[in-house]
């Protein structure tokens, strides 16, 4: 790879055979390895297209300032190209996430300011935080639910890659959403190229997206573990997907194939990748032996999750062991 920069060097990411179970399966299982990217997730490609749109618009000027509100990653994304570009990045997260995205973020040199973890309609709830301090400073606000930025970046270079790297071959694709980027780029892309390219939600226990596409209502029992991902609104971005049916998975499914990614594929994830790739098999497994494949994302490392779900007690708090999976 030639000399770059850290904003040159987001995308392009390579797409991975997860061997046992595709062999188990007889179904390719691909996973897109965005955690590759330069501030290691999926999200790297999220702030490259709010930056942009941003900066082409006018609302990004030199030496501004970016506020965002995320569950952490966009955040990250957000800090380490933000700061390469010359701007101060403020970033406002609920205060249940995993340690290590608070220490990294600061590290970075993000300013940090934590909230509690309150339902949306709460005005302490960290989507609006962002907004009103966007609002009270004149910064620029990311937005990246509802900010069209988020899924036409996907179109643009995720969706396109996918398809490029699969030779047009692509029967399946399998994705979580939390603001419905990555979702709905790369859905609306690979139609355009293929209408049969089947193209299938995965949700957590706790988010009403499953019960919307399945039945066309919000509505949730549970909770999960998970981060980033599961929603109780229809956001702008999501509500371009075209999907054409939905999974829900259970954290101990989860778990489950977060280990055995980590043990067998040498694949250390994070629970939205853990939970992409567990539903991913559950099709698979469905059509045993029709030789289709099957794509997800393996949004970020499970490094960034270690004090939780490598962690044996945070795992026990919440009733929660590594099984092995029966392939």
């Amino acid at each position: 790879m030639p000399i770059t920069t850290l904003w040159n060097a987001v995308g392009q990411t390579p797409l991975f055979v997860l061997g046992s179970l595709s062999r188990a399966t007889g179904n390719e299982i691909l996973g897109k390895g965005e955690m590759l990217n330069p501030g290691g997730s999926v999200k790297d490609r999220t702030a490259k297209g709010l930056i942009s749109a941003a900066e082409a618009s006018g609302e990004l000027a030199p030496g501004g300032t970016i506020v965002e509100g995320t569950s952490g990653n966009t955040g990250i994304g957000l800090t380490l190209l933000g700061r390469e570009r010359g701007y101060r990045v403020v970033v406002v997260m609920p205060d249940n996430q995993a340690a290590e995205k608070y220490a990294l973020l600061a590290a970075m040199g993000a300013e940090v300011r934590t909230v509690p973890a309150v339902p949306f309609a709460n005005q302490g709830h960290f989507f609006h935080t962002a907004r009103r301090l966007g609002e009270e400073h004149g910064w620029f606000w990311a937005n990246q639910f509802e900010n069209p930025a988020n899924g036409e970046i996907h179109y643009r270079t995720t969706g396109p890659e996918i398809w490029e790297q699969c030779e047009g071959k692509v029967d399946v694709v399998v994705s979580a959403a939390g603001t419905g980027g990555t979702i709905s780029g790369v859905s609306r892309y690979l139609k355009e190229r293929n209408p049969k390219v089947e193209v299938v939600l995965v949700d957590p226990l706790g988010s009403g997206l499953y019960s919307y596409v399945k039945e066309g209502v919000l509505k949730s029992t549970g909770s999960s573990i998970t981060e980033g991902i599961g929603i109780m609104r229809i956001t702008e971005n999501f509500r371009a997907a075209h999907v054409d049916d939905a999974l829900q998975i259970p954290d101990q499914e989860m778990i489950d194939m977060l280990y055995h990614l980590a043990r067998y594929d040498a694949q250390v994830v994070g629970t939205s990748a853990a939970l992409n790739v567990a539903a991913a098999y559950r099709i698979a497994a469905a059509r045993r032996g029709q030789g289709l494949r099957i794509v997800t994302f393996l949004c970020d490392h499970g490094s960034r999750y270690a004090s939780r779900v490598f962690n044996p007690e945070f795992l026990a708090s919440k009733s929660l062991t590594p099984r092995p999976l029966a392939l």
